[in-house]
């Protein structure tokens, strides 16, 4: 049987999603978790690979057993037993052949910044150290919508050779508290760095570093080193999957 899970996490502790040798990442910390809750192994399919000190409030992820298991009392046990960084929010069996990461139609990343210091606030959203534009970053942003090769905004190590993405939604958007604003961005796949490229990039032009067409020469590139610097991390949110069953 497959089960789907609903997971939020601080990315903070961990060297990212995906396992690596030496280091705790959250697919080990879930996978460990669930050995023990029921009582067998299982390799946890996550829906997005998120960067070091990216967090999420909605990854998907999914595994297989031969086990019917209690879905209410499995989740119960997972979250007994993961970090406290790690909140599994539901546990159900899914459609037959789901695939948390392929089945995926689209994903949605949010970048939080704060225009003045924050201090509870400073771990998951990102101080802008200067006063910034955010008409003109918005501009810029209607630039990357639509189907376009990315590879200005992948990291150059990556090993994904499909650098062509459909971006559906970009936008910065003002929230309640007139210095709190975040960046909307959906898409149906994200490369390897992507968002927080962008991000850095926007930045440099609403610090008037760039021009709003500089968008268009940057993506003709192909070549990330035309794109700016990434943004920091922890400004970054996995905010939700979207699927078609």
């Amino acid at each position: 049987m497959t089960y789907r899970l609903l997971i939020e996490y601080d990315g903070r502790p961990f060297c990212g999603w995906q396992k690596q040798k030496g280091h705790l990442s959250v697919q080990e910390a879930l996978e460990n978790a669930l050995t023990v809750a029921i009582r067998a192994p299982a390799a946890v399919i996550g829906a997005g690979r998120t960067d070091r000190g990216v967090h999420a409030r909605g990854q998907v992820a999914h595994f297989h057993t031969e086990l019917t298991l209690d879905t209410r009392r499995t989740l119960r046990s997972l979250n007994g037993l993961t970090p406290a960084a790690i909140a599994v929010h539901a546990l159900e069996k899914a459609p037959d052949g789901f695939h948390a990461r392929f089945d995926a139609s689209s994903r949605r990343y949010h970048y939080y910044v704060s225009t003045r210091p924050a201090a509870l606030a400073r771990h998951y959203r990102y101080v802008l150290p200067s006063p910034i534009d955010f008409c003109i970053m918005n501009k810029a942003a209607a630039h990357l919508l639509g189907e376009h090769h990315f590879g200005a905004f992948c990291l150059q190590r990556s090993a994904t050779r499909n650098r062509v993405c459909t971006v559906s939604h970009a936008q910065w958007i003002q929230e309640g508290r007139a210095h709190e604003w975040h960046f909307v961005i959906e898409a149906n796949r994200f490369l390897h760095g992507m968002v927080r490229a962008f991000v850095g990039t926007l930045f440099e032009i609403g610090r008037g570093k760039r021009s709003v067409a500089d968008i268009k020469r940057v993506l003709a590139t192909r070549d990330r080193s035309a794109a700016g610097p990434a943004a920091p991390p922890h400004g970054l949110v996995l905010e939700s999957i979207r699927y078609a069953r």
